[in-house]
């Protein structure tokens, strides 16, 4: 069980305790941060100290909605907990605050301005995911992209001051890259969890049977439509990379190191032949390591190909 499901007795919509101070909040997002199995990069020393703890609002944020839509075990529940939360995000909007994350984020909000529309299209693309497991286009993909992996860039870029209509295009390209390549990279996990994402139409026009997507086949026909969509994911990392010369410090080695993994992903989804339904590509920890390196060392991040 996630943190976040463990703590709705305490935290959750029939919770009728006396908020806590903005201290307490923020020591829960902090713990709630640097204790999750994902690691996310608040806790990295990469972060300038100053944004250490907005961040980890931000996550903590990011990691309720998430496990909300993803960890109940029953999508009626989600369902109704991601209307409370929608429900709490907007009463932080309007100065109100309960939940200890609403408490932490309000101050956040106000010192940088953010805006409520990131916060609530995350919310929107989670409140999908128990409508929609499967995708027609890649254009309703690419909007799926927009509200659950976009928002998250456009709130470091404001985070760090670096928000302006060029930057959000470029890392646009990039969160949507970055997702695709998961997509591309947990084939298998998803389908699993009875998610596809491979767009309907893309099958249809490599000629991938839908029988053979149920018997999770590995076919000439899917081996050019991996092909197609890791290339394409490539496309929306390497357009992004302008926006790694338009930052400076901190936020363009976290970028460095962002957009080289997710490139190294597709290498090795195109090492193993494409071949995702026997096999699920990763990046060796030796390899994760030499990309720490260069981000550090500022060499320029550039596909194998």
């Amino acid at each position: 069980m996630s943190d976040v499901i463990a703590d709705l007795a305490r935290f959750g919509p029939q919770s009728a305790g006396t908020p806590p101070s903005v201290a307490e909040a923020e020591s829960y997002c902090r713990r709630l941060a640097t204790t999750h199995y994902e690691n996310f990069t608040v806790a990295s020393w990469l972060l300038p100290r100053r944004l250490r703890q907005p961040m980890s609002n931000v996550y903590a944020f990011c990691r309720w909605a998430d496990d909300l839509g993803d960890e109940t075990g029953d999508r009626q529940r989600s369902t109704e907990l991601l209307a409370w939360w929608r429900a709490e995000l907007d009463r932080c909007f309007a100065g109100e605050a309960g939940h200890p994350v609403f408490v932490a984020l309000l101050p956040t909000i106000r010192e940088f301005a953010l805006a409520k529309e990131p916060l609530a299209d995350l919310i929107s693309a989670f409140e999908q995911d128990q409508r929609i497991v499967e995708y027609e286009t890649f254009d309703q993909l690419r909007d799926y992209c927009r509200r659950s992996a976009d928002p998250v860039g456009r709130i470091v870029l404001t985070l760090f001051g670096a928000s302006r209509p060029e930057t959000v295009a470029w890392s646009d390209s990039i969160c949507t890259g970055l997702q695709l390549a998961n997509f591309w990279q947990d084939v298998a996990r998803d389908f699993d969890k009875k998610r596809v994402y491979l767009p309907r139409d893309d099958r249809q026009r490599f000629g991938y049977a839908d029988a053979d997507l149920r018997e999770r086949r590995t076919t000439p026909e899917f081996l050019d439509l991996m092909r197609f969509e890791v290339d394409r994911a490539r496309e929306f990392l390497l357009a992004g990379l302008p926006l790694l010369d338009a930052v400076r410090g901190r936020l363009r080695i976290d970028l460095r190191l962002f957009v080289a993994g997710g490139l190294r992903i597709l290498d090795e989804i195109e090492r193993i032949g494409f071949r995702v339904w026997e096999t699920r590509p990763v990046v060796s920890k030796a390899a994760k390591a030499g990309l720490f390196l260069q981000a550090l060392t500022g060499l320029r991040v550039v596909p194998r190909r």
